[in-house]
């Protein structure tokens, strides 16, 4: 009795289009969901030295709620590479400016630490308002 495990193979992967209304719940909880889609666990073929996930879509991201007191408490830094060179920045105020960057901050976090994940994440498409040019893919709403 020779029971083995299924390996999905390259030319088997299939990729599904996906959409997630980021108004509808926190940050925290899209960004879980729309990490699981970008892996490929969505799916009872996973395969982890793989990369099976969909494209994933998410709109309305001028509208994302964090909870408690993270618009004033959780900062996001950058460095210009130079001594003293730091600069942060609250969640407020990048949500007015950058909306778009805390949705691929918070996903590029939950993704895994490795090869893998570059190309995972240029299956994310993350925009404004609820307008996006990829309605022809017929994406499934999660």
């Amino acid at each position: 009795m020779n029971k083995t495990t299924y390996m999905m193979k390259k030319g088997e992967i299939s990729r599904d289009w996906y959409i997630v209304d980021a108004s509808t719940e926190s940050l925290g909880r899209i960004s879980t969901k729309v990490a699981m889609c970008l892996m490929g666990k969505n799916k009872p073929e996973y395969t982890p030295h793989m990369d099976m996930g969909g494209f994933v879509i998410v709109v309305n991201a001028d509208k994302l709620k964090l909870t408690g007191n993270k618009l004033d408490d959780k900062l996001y830094y950058r460095h210009s590479g130079y001594p003293g060179g730091i600069k942060e920045v609250n969640a407020r105020d990048m949500i007015k400016k950058k909306p778009e960057e805390v949705i691929i901050k918070s996903i590029k976090g939950m993704l895994p630490k490795n090869k893998l994940a570059a190309n995972m994440l240029t299956r994310l498409k993350v925009y404004r308002d609820a307008n996006h040019k990829h309605e022809a893919q017929q994406p499934q709403k999660i």
